[in-house]
């Protein structure tokens, strides 16, 4: 006669629901998010033609005027969203209770306001510690960002950097559960 499997221990309630009970991290982290878009924005202006133009250094480019500014600007931020949402997913899919929906969805709202924050940010240190400058002409002479859809990067970034950064952890666990030799097709890994 057989005997039945052992049953796995009972957790009780209380620490089922302790991943529910503790909101204080994930809001910790959603804050953590958000406030990182203020250096985001500051070092936006520091580096893109228009505020200190750090990057090129082109006189010609640091003027409002010079329409061939504005598109080096905008991607100075996009740059620097992309960088951002990628180091957020990275870092999620490193937490113990990184891999949950409710993570995620956070973590992407986040960033989405912390790219907000950070525009806002750039647009603020532009009029503050930046020249005055004459926008009778066009708005985008003084310092700001001509295409909203750069706001979209940073979550856009968290959410594809996890997806691979996730797809990448699927296969190598698949890869380490096969049998050595064999990878069901019939071929060996090499």
């Amino acid at each position: 006669m057989t005997q039945p499997a052992p049953l796995p221990p009972v957790r009780p309630s209380d620490g089922a629901q302790g991943a529910r009970r503790r909101p204080g991290k994930g809001w910790a982290w959603a804050a953590g998010i958000i406030a990182a878009g203020i250096p985001a924005g500051l070092l936006w202006w520091l580096l893109a033609p228009g505020g200190q133009n750090l990057i090129s250094g082109n006189s010609a480019l640091s003027s409002g005027t010079n329409t061939e500014g504005w598109l080096p600007r905008d991607l100075v931020l996009a740059g620097l969203f992309v960088f951002a949402g990628c180091l957020v997913a990275v870092l999620l899919s490193g937490r113990r209770d990184g891999g949950t929906r409710r993570m995620l969805l956070l973590s992407v709202a986040a960033s989405a306001a912390a790219a907000a924050l950070a525009w806002q940010t750039g647009v603020l240190a532009g009029l503050w510690l930046g020249g005055p400058q004459d926008t009778s002409a066009n708005a985008s002479v003084a310092f700001s960002l001509r295409s909203l859809t750069v706001l979209v990067l940073w979550p856009a970034a968290v959410a594809a950097g996890f997806f691979v950064l996730r797809i990448i952890s699927l296969l190598r666990a698949s890869v380490d559960h096969e049998p050595e030799g064999n990878s069901g097709d019939g071929r060996a890994w090499q």
